[in-house]
């Protein structure tokens, strides 16, 4: 019993440095930024993106291996949400701007609340991340190129998508980062899936 009172005690310390580090960050805002991270955070403004990256597969994988990855990248956004609201509904813990204290502590938020109060952990960070990862994995079954450039530009993309959550009062930091590590495990995974089904069917 001693060791599950401890353990208690470590995730209640966690969870008020967590409040403590979220509210720092939050609080560095002017409108201008406001308006950024509310860009970043809206999932609408990056089909563009997501559609981009498609017409980019196509044109620099051929049909064949475009499909694949395209349909790996999909898989995986699938088992990210479904896993995301499992979690989510296990642990139970308060989006910020659903959770009274950090209101009353001067919580900046950018975005109206809605029916999901549970935020752990961020479905944004870790779809977002896990897209950068697994897209990237995808494009590197091309073995005439590094993709460099494409991969810094989609990870920092990927990581101000999670941090324009914690601007906007919907996540706390502690969500965001284990959002990123679902999401950088999730993303490798189906994009090695993707590199396995290329090399066993031989695509090109």
């Amino acid at each position: 019993m001693e060791g599950s009172s401890e353990i208690v005690t470590v995730f209640q310390y966690l969870h008020h440095v967590d409040k403590d580090v979220t509210l720092a960050v939050n609080s560095c805002w002017t409108e201008i930024t406001d308006q950024m991270w509310q860009v970043f955070s809206a999932v609408k403004m990056w089909y563009i993106l997501y559609v981009a990256v498609i017409v980019f597969m196509f044109i620099r994988l051929g049909w064949k291996r475009a499909l694949v990855s395209i349909g790996c990248c999909v898989l995986f956004v699938v088992a990210c949400d479904q896993f995301a609201n499992i979690i989510k509904d296990a642990v139970c813990r308060l989006r910020p701007l659903h959770d009274a204290e950090m209101i009353a502590r001067g919580l900046h938020v950018l975005e109206p609340a809605d029916n999901h109060i549970y935020g752990f952990f961020s479905a944004h960070a870790a779809n977002t991340m896990g897209f950068a990862i697994c897209s990237l994995l995808c494009f590197r079954t091309d073995k005439t190129r590094s993709y460099r450039a494409y991969g810094i530009a989609i990870i920092i993309w990927a990581l101000l998508v999670g941090v324009s959550r914690v601007f906007v009062g919907k996540h706390f930091v502690g969500d965001v980062l284990a959002g990123w590590l679902v999401g950088l495990i999730l993303g490798a995974a189906f994009g090695l899936l993707c590199k396995y089904l290329c090399n066993v069917f031989k695509l090109s």
